[in-house]
């Protein structure tokens, strides 16, 4: 003979919980959004849940479990919403969460073919670097590419891989650019900005930065960049909430630059520019 059990007529938040699936954190949050009434205390001042108390939380699982938002539930309990309203805003969360998924599991799929933080940039970076050998780009270099896909997008930070293509199979222009940048970091806040080394360092990396744009179009890199504008192969969804305008990185992307370097730099750019005014 099996015994009987009787079950109770109300129980406790900690068993109206713990058979819903859910925490009494998340049931006091309910009442506190006029999701779930708020039952009467009993004579010890603690809540007591009925049966009517528990299906309505069976039902606001069901519906988390689902995607439904709260505010949706809400409307849906008092009949003032929509549901055909509610299921397209449900469908396009859930087709947006299956992007998000996708781009990150195409992320780490990058990740472990390649073995190294650079897996983790875009798709457009990551395979325009994927024929150089291992460890043939720098920390620095991939630092850099962080920083310009951060501020650009992916599309930026691919033109910028060419840069780095062409430092990692030149060993005369990585050379160079050591010395450079040995050179330029020497420039700190003891140099004077008008002191005659920052004009020579600037001609000097406004001449390096011309032989490694002869050395990207020698490598037919240039094409490669064309190719990368091709309406095509961009991806809005990879761009969302990357770009960042370039004044306002400015602002906020920390760089311990003295005044001698940041004139450095100033006079590689009027260089640069100079050179581009000319050839048009």
């Amino acid at each position: 003979m099996y015994p009987f059990v009787t079950p109770p007529r109300q129980v406790k938040i900690g068993a109206a919980a713990a058979f819903a699936g859910t925490t009494p954190r998340a049931i006091r949050h309910y009442h506190q959004i006029g999701l779930l009434p708020e039952p009467e205390r009993g004579g010890d001042g603690r809540r007591r849940y009925g049966y009517d108390d528990m299906i309505r939380l069976l039902w606001i699982r069901r519906m988390a479990e689902v995607g439904i938002s709260l505010d949706d539930m809400r409307a849906a309990f008092d009949e003032s919403g929509d549901i055909e309203e509610t299921l397209g805003r449900l469908e396009e969360s859930l087709a947006a969460q299956e992007a998000d998924i996708k781009r990150r599991r195409a992320a780490v799929g990058r990740l472990r073919a390649v073995g190294s933080p650079q897996g983790l940039l875009s798709e457009l970076v990551t395979d325009r670097l994927s024929h150089l050998p291992p460890g043939a780009l720098r920390a620095s270099d991939l630092e850099a590419l962080l920083v310009t896909e951060r501020i650009f997008g992916p599309l930026g930070s691919a033109l910028q891989a060419g840069v780095y293509i062409v430092l990692a199979t030149h060993p005369d222009l990585r050379a160079e650019e050591d010395r450079l940048d040995e050179a330029e970091a020497a420039l700190d806040d003891g140099v004077d900005p008008d002191d005659p080394r920052v004009e020579e360092i600037a001609v000097q990396r406004y001449t390096h930065h011309m032989a490694l744009m002869q050395a990207i179009t020698a490598a037919g890199l240039d094409t490669a960049d064309d190719e990368l504008f091709d309406p095509a192969d961009a991806d809005p969804a990879e761009e969302e909430d990357t770009r960042m305008g370039a004044l306002e990185a400015i602002t906020k992307m920390p760089y311990d630059f003295s005044p001698a370097r940041m004139r450095c730099m100033e006079r590689v750019a009027q260089l640069v520019g100079q050179d581009a005014c000319a050839d048009s």
